[in-house]
């Protein structure tokens, strides 16, 4: 028997700096003004920035657009291991 597997679709399209919109979101891990952690179909992402906040989510459709100025946008090291005993906190500030 053969299965088939959805093919992994993530993207980022940004304007201005000033909206983000976002596919293949799977979960918000924690969010607030400056920071957002998202998981994503392709790992952990982190976004920085200064008066963010949430223009549309939608986990059944994997979409979410921010609104603010984004200064940082970087994926943690995929080759990390949650092994490690170490949280997404523990990941960010090693």
């Amino acid at each position: 028997m053969i299965d088939h597997v959805k093919p992994k679709q993530h993207s980022l399209t940004m304007q201005n700096r000033k909206q983000l919109d976002i596919t293949g979101v799977l979960n918000v891990e924690s969010f607030d003004n400056e920071e957002f952690l998202l998981k994503t179909e392709l790992g952990h992402l982190t976004i920085r920035g200064q008066n963010l906040h949430i223009k549309n989510l939608s986990l059944e459709e994997g979409l979410l657009s921010i609104e603010g100025h984004v200064s940082f946008l970087a994926y943690l090291d995929p080759g990390s291991s949650s092994k490690s005993g170490k949280g997404i906190l523990g990941k960010l500030f090693k």
